[in-house]
């Protein structure tokens, strides 16, 4: 799943070459994740001789309602659920959110086959547990759990609000405020969400048959699912699943210990001041005398077992990429520009204000973001041009596999697999009339709609959108194959910009705005995503058919899940959204400015801050610019300037999480890099589920009124002995 409103950990080119590779030779995946003894090494060997489909060749392929089962769609309502609180919490919190598809595949397998060998033992089974439908769970929770990230509940959505719109000075009027509401969200989520999966389908044979497209993430997670359902992959799930439990068991309730020292503001292990009360309130760089103090850093580990495990499932370089972002931004920028209070911006201005301090860490942030879209957008767009370009220009273009509906010519120079699974591929195809009329109605529907739930965002502006989609649509989906990169929140901040501008700040132009981009986000997004979904369904055997409803109901289960978590959130904290906060929700104010920026021009901007973002813009073009230059074993040492990005306005507390995550992680592949591969990424997702389904206690708790009995707070000698005589008095 490719979705990167803010950034996702395996979006990124750069990290999605070292996730990509996790798992790409489907016979060695056992014999390079476990430790196995003689016997099992040598049965092992000789079933890599053989091809993937001549080991389930003796298995039939069922039909594709059968594939279609109720336990199936249970078991992804349940994970759904799970995962939706996971990525909510990621998505308020600091917009970074790991690839699930492994948790989502593993847990489906563990619960499914759980169940199908009680059923086995007492004689009811009839059906057994297939990698088909393991298949359709896997899509069904990532596209359940998805809709909260392309949803905009921590970005455009959110950034709505009267809560997001406070924190700013400008275009806080009502016209470009829209408070959330469960009703409308979920009515907007149902006639956006489903449009690209029908503006796609026509283009499945041409992407994974006769381009050959490779979709990594979707091919990745394919080979895991044919691997489960090998007697030595069995084995090495259960393990995985019982390491993942046990992580599970210890995450949760270390939140809830946690829960218990909260009981007021900045209180509890997550305001623990690890490297000493001097760098967490004050500038990293007073260590060294160059500064006196003035603000707070927020150089700190917060004990969050979710952005520990978030590291481990990120590459080495996304996590050190966030911490020298922390550290150039927090560590030196931010205090030297604070130290200029009065000359480059009014010394009177709120915390919150564009024209402060506050203008200067979202906007250069938003310069290095841009820059790095921008410069990625070229990238992969030159490579979808080019790759196009070859394609087209082929004599022997689908001379080598069949065409439309027509069956499948043997030919010896395609692979046994390919043959097999191109056949049934073809064979259940979806009617191209069904995925126009599709489109054509859906969009009807929706621009009748949207103008009732946005009236800035008019129906001309969506019809505009409408006609442009498919075509940015396939250019997603052509360029997640090849890079494994989707490129949605390019072509959202794109709508912004546009639409923005074309409405006008007279005419609710930053509503407008935001609402335009997740109408785009929506449409490119889900369109790569079922393209890879078709992938994974051509490696494992899995019907077309069954692909496309599984991803529409998933889709369907995730507009009313979503928004109702999303609901829980924002009436459980009474500081919801606010910065510095539990959950800040740091992109929804990122996503308003850029919003209020394409609407007014640079008027907002403070005194010398276009300057820096210029700098900052172009720094992230030329930094990525040497990335490719310099070849990939230098430029693994090289930061993402998307990555340093984030830090720039949220702090540096999470970037430590994580590079403890790196390192730990680091430090078991040198012990035992099997074991480390092998359980590495089930003992990361067992953090994240525990700590992110702890959430919906603490939640209820919070509706409930009942508050934590203990405040623990972290004081300097000097502070607690005025503390003392002032309760001794």
């Amino acid at each position: 799943m490719n979705r990167s409103p803010s950034i996702r950990a395996s979006d990124h080119p750069a990290a999605a070459v070292e996730n990509g590779a996790a798992h790409t030779d489907p016979e060695n995946y056992n014999h390079n994740n476990k430790k196995l003894d003689d016997d099992e090494q040598e049965q092992e060997l000789d079933e890599t001789k053989m091809s993937t489909e001549r080991i389930f060749e003796s298995k039939e392929v069922p039909p594709w309602r059968s594939q279609l089962t109720v336990r199936a769609f249970v078991v992804s309502f349940v994970l759904g659920v799970l995962f939706t609180f996971i990525v909510m919490k990621l998505n308020l919190t600091t917009g970074i959110i790991p690839s699930l598809n492994v948790s989502a595949g593993l847990l489906g397998f563990f619960f499914v086959k759980t169940w199908t060998k009680f059923l086995e033992k007492s004689g009811l089974l009839n059906q057994p547990f297939t990698r088909q439908e393991n298949t359709v769970i896997q899509t069904c929770v990532v596209a359940t759990s998805g809709i909260a990230f392309s949803g905009g509940f921590g970005s455009y959505l959110f950034g709505m609000s009267e809560v997001v719109a406070k924190q700013s000075t400008e275009a806080n009027d009502a016209q470009n405020i829209k408070n959330p509401a469960l009703g409308w969200m979920i009515g907007f989520l149902f006639v956006v969400s489903f449009l690209g999966l029908f503006s796609v389908v026509p283009l499945r044979k041409i992407m994974i048959i006769d381009f050959k497209l490779i979709y990594p993430s979707g091919t990745a997670t394919a080979h895991l699912i044919n691997s489960f359902h090998t007697p030595q992959g069995a084995k090495l799930a259960k393990k995985q699943v019982r390491a993942l439990g046990k992580f599970f068991s210890f995450s949760f309730l270390w939140g809830f210990f946690q829960w218990f020292f909260t009981a007021g503001d900045s209180c509890g292990f997550v305001n623990f001041p690890t490297f000493g009360l001097k760098a967490y309130e004050n500038r990293l760089l007073i260590f060294f005398g160059f500064f006196p103090p003035s603000i707070k850093t927020r150089f700190y580990f917060d004990f969050s077992a979710t952005y520990v495990g978030v590291g481990m499932i990120c590459p080495y370089l996304i996590n050190i990429s966030l911490l020298v972002g922390g550290i150039l931004s927090w560590g030196i920028m931010w205090p030297l520009i604070q130290d200029r209070k009065g000359n480059w911006y009014p010394a009177d201005s709120t915390a919150s204000s564009l024209h402060g301090i506050q203008g200067y860490r979202v906007f250069i942030g938003i310069a290095m973001i841009l820059g790095d879209g921008l410069y990625n957008f070229a990238k992969v767009l030159g490579h979808t041009v080019f790759g196009l370009y070859r394609q087209l220009t082929k004599k022997d273009v689908g001379s080598d596999l069949p065409v439309g509906s027509r069956s499948p010519t043997p030919d010896s120079s395609v692979s046994f697999d390919d043959q097999r699974r191109t056949q049934l591929f073809i064979k259940d195809e979806i009617p191209t009339c069904f995925a126009v009329v599709g489109y054509v109605g859906i969009a009807i529907i929706s621009a009748a709609t949207l103008p009732h739930i946005f009236p800035t965002l008019k129906w001309y502006y969506i019809v505009v959108i409408y006609i442009f989609a498919p075509t940015l649509a396939f250019c997603n989906a052509y360029g997640c194959g090849l890079t494994d990169w989707s490129l949605a929140s390019t072509y959202g901040k794109l709508a912004i910009f546009t639409i923005g501008a074309w409405a006008g700040a007279s005419h609710g132009g930053v509503l407008a705005g935001l609402a335009a981009c997740g109408v785009m986000m929506n449409i490119v997004s889900t369109a790569s995503d079922l393209m890879q979904d078709f992938k994974t369904g051509y490696m494992t055997m899995s019907s077309p058919r069954s692909m496309f409803v599984s991803q529409v109901i998933g889709t369907a289960m995730g507009c009313v899940i979503s928004p109702c978590v999303f609901w829980l959130f924002y009436k459980a904290f009474d500081d919801f959204g606010v910065s510095g906060s539990q959950y800040p929700a740091p992109y929804a104010t990122v996503y308003r400015n850029m919003s209020i920026l394409g609407v007014e021009g640079f008027s907002a901007l403070p005194k010398h801050c276009l300057t820096l973002c210029y700098i900052f813009f172009i720094a992230a073009v030329v930094i990525n610019g040497i990335r490719d230059a310099v070849g990939k074993d230098i430029a693994k040492y090289i930061p993402i300037p998307m990555a340093m990005a984030i830090p720039f306005y949220l702090g540096s507390y999470f970037a430590i999480d994580m590079c403890l995550g790196s390192l730990i992680l680091f430090i078991w592949t040198k012990i035992n890099k099997a074991k480390a591969d092998a359980f590495g990424p089930a003992v990361a997702s067992g953090l994240i589920c525990g700590d992110g389904i702890w959430t919906l206690p603490s939640s209820i708790l919070a509706l409930a009124g009942i508050k934590p009995p203990i405040c623990m707070k972290f004081l300097a000698r000097a502070t607690n002995a005025k503390v003392d005589t002032f309760l001794g008095s």
